[in-house]
C-alpha cells in the first residue's frame, strides 16, 4: 500500500480508503472463490494493483472516456484504475462466471460506480471505446483480432485510441507485425525488481465503420 501512496501521491482519502479495502475484499473472496495465486495474495499491491496502475503511468484518462479490460480475471487492471480514474466508465469481461462473480462484489464493496462487469467474450462485444485494456491475456496478433474493430473514431487523449497492453519479456517477435507499437518500460517508473521486464504496449488502432 505504500508504494501505491509514494507512486500516486494526490489521491483523495475516498481512493485512499478504497486501495486499502482491496486486499481485506480480495482476501476475502479468494478464499471462497481462487481468482488470484495464494503466494501472489500475499503481493497482491505490487504484482497486481501496482502493476494495473502502470497504464496509469503511460496515459490518463479523461473524464467520460470508455475503457474495455479484456480477460479481466479477478479485474486487473480494471478495478485499480477505475479507482484512479472515477469519472471514467470501465467495462470488465471475462469467459470465467465466477472471476465475473468476484469483480462485481468486489466493484460493489468499493462503491465504485464506473464498472460494469460482464462474462462476455471480447468479440461479442457491440460498443466502441476510446482504449482497450489487458494483462497478458493472450499474443498480440490474436489480441488484435478480437478488439480491432471496437475503437472510438474520435481521440480525445494524450495517446491516439486503441490498445494499452500489460506484457512481460521480450516482445520483438511478437510485435514484429505491429510497426506502431510503443512499449514503455515500467521499470522506468516503479524499482520493485518484479517490473524489471514488464511493460505497457500502446497500439493505436483505427476506427473501422
Amino acid at each position: 500500500m505504500q508504494d501505491i501512496v509514494k507512486h500516486f501521491p494526490n489521491l483523495t482519502d475516498n481512493q485512499l480508503e478504497q486501495f486499502r479495502k482491496l486486499e481485506e475484499l480480495y482476501k476475502d473472496w479468494n478464499a471462497k472463490i481462487n481468482v488470484i495465486s495464494r503466494k501472489d495474495i500475499d503481493e497482491l499491491y505490487t504484482k497486481h494493483v501496482l502493476h494495473s496502475l502502470g497504464i496509469a503511468k503511460v496515459m490518463e484518462f479523461q473524464p467520460g472516456a470508455k475503457v474495455l479490460d479484456v480477460g479481466t480475471g479477478g479485474g486487473f487492471p480494471g478495478i485499480p484504475l477505475a479507482i484512479l480514474y472515477p469519472e471514467t466508465d470501465f467495462y470488465l469481461i471475462d469467459v470465467i462466471a465466477k472471476k465475473i462473480r468476484v469483480v462485481n462484489e468486489v466493484a460493489q464493496g468499493l462503491g465504485l460506480q464506473n464498472v460494469k462487469a460482464e462474462q462476455m467474450r471480447a468479440e461479442n462485444v457491440k460498443e466502441d471505446f476510446d482504449f482497450i485494456v489487458s494483462r497478458a491475456v493472450t499474443n498480440m496478433p490474436d489480441f488484435y483480432k478480437w478488439v480491432k474493430d471496437k475503437i472510438k473514431k474520435k481521440s480525445n487523449h494524450e495517446l491516439k485510441n486503441g490498445i494499452l497492453y500489460l506484457k512481460g519479456g521480450d516482445l520483438n517477435e511478437e510485435l514484429q507485425d505491429f510497426p506502431k507499437a510503443t512499449l514503455y518500460n515500467l521499470s522506468d517508473f516503479f524499482e520493485d525488481e518484479f517490473f524489471e521486464t514488464k511493460k505497457v504496449v500502446h497500439l493505436p488502432l483505427k476506427f473501422k465503420a
